[in-house]
Formats: structure tokens, sequence, C-alpha cells
């Protein structure tokens, strides 16, 4: 099982990292221990600006390389809701210094995923609203008619470069709005207004 995630996919995140809105779609991977459960997250201590990233996740269920855009909608029937934590601290480091960030991305339980998966059949894909709250204020709020790519775009072209298989799960984006996140804050994330999940922060 692979966490794939995509990279500055709404431009006003885009904006709000002063970063170039991509020509491409940009990916970069996590491994299976960043996988996080909706139980209680621990906030590590290697980090002193931890951010939160709600982010649409779709899980692959089968195995394809070099897929048409016309094709990839058969390549998955469930949309799910998590969270690309982020180091920001870190990642600010890594970028001045011209690094990797997959210590700021990819740490353990840093892709967190909720527990529901909703039938893609029952959900409109083109223009979905999604949010996260905080302490049950919303702080994210998008819809994925902001995505600069698409899903079935982006799984055209992360199958370009990387064989999808069963299981697989593709985050897609956060859109603005990103905070840090302190002991005893509650994050909860919304499909409309399905909540997919609970976590608090300890």
């Amino acid at each position: 099982m692979k966490i794939i995630c995509i990279g500055r996919n709404y431009a006003d995140h885009a904006k709000e990292m002063n970063s170039p809105v991509p020509k491409e779609p940009i990916f970069f991977m996590k491994p299976d221990t960043a996988l996080h459960r909706e139980v209680d997250f621990y906030l590590p201590d290697f980090t002193k600006d931890l951010q939160h990233e709600i982010e649409v996740v779709v899980k692959i269920n089968r195995v394809g390389k070099n897929i048409a855009p016309e094709f990839a909608s058969g390549y998955y029937a469930e949309i799910g809701l998590g969270i690309d934590f982020t180091a920001r601290d870190i990642q600010k480091h890594c970028k001045e210094n011209g690094l990797p960030w997959e210590k700021a991305k990819a740490f353990d339980s840093s892709a967190v995923i909720g527990n529901t998966f909703l039938d893609k059949s029952t959900l409109n894909l083109a223009n979905m609203e999604f949010s996260l709250t905080n302490n049950d204020v919303v702080v994210q709020k998008g819809t994925t008619a902001d995505m600069i790519f698409s899903i079935d775009q982006l799984i055209a072209h992360i199958s370009k470069y990387v064989t999808l298989k069963v299981g697989d799960l593709i985050y897609t984006g956060t859109p603005e709005g990103v905070a840090s996140v302190k002991i005893g804050d509650k994050l909860s994330g919304f499909i409309g207004d399905q909540k997919l999940f609970d976590l608090k922060v300890r």
C-alpha cells in the first residue's frame, strides 16, 4: 500500500504558501507507517509548528499503469477524507537549504485517514464540498471544483511514473486555511454534512 500526496492542487493554497501554481501535478509519497487511523494523535516533539491540511482521499481498487484520463474513473470506487500533517518549520528549513522534505511530511502518523469511505456514485465529484473543524469551528473549507487537476487527471499523471495497486491512497491536495494545531485540539472532517472522522490532539 502506497500513500501518494498531491501538492499545490488548489490555487489559493499555493498562494498562501507563496508558491507558484503548478503546470502539472506535483506528487510525493509517505510510507505506510505514516497512516494514522481515527484515534488520538500525539503531537511529535521534533516540530514547533505542526499544521493541518484537510484532503479528499481516493482509494485505488485496480492495478493500473499508464492509465488514460478517460479510463481513470474505473480505478476507484470509494472516497474518503484525511489530513496531511506537515511540520511546517522543518519543511521551511528543508526548502531554504534545497533539501528533500520527507521528514516534514512523511513522519509516522502524518497521514490521518477516516474510518469511513463513501461510494463515489453517491457524490458529485466535480463539485463536492469538504471541510475541517477545530474545536467545532470551521478552519478549512473547499470544493473539488477548485482543484487545479481533477481526480482522474491525477490518476492518469501518477500512473505514468508509478504503478497503482489495490489499496493505494491518493491524498488529492488541500485548500487554503492551513494552520497550526496544539494539544487539546479536536479535529473533525466532513464531506458535505457527513462527518468522516474525529481526531483528538494529545
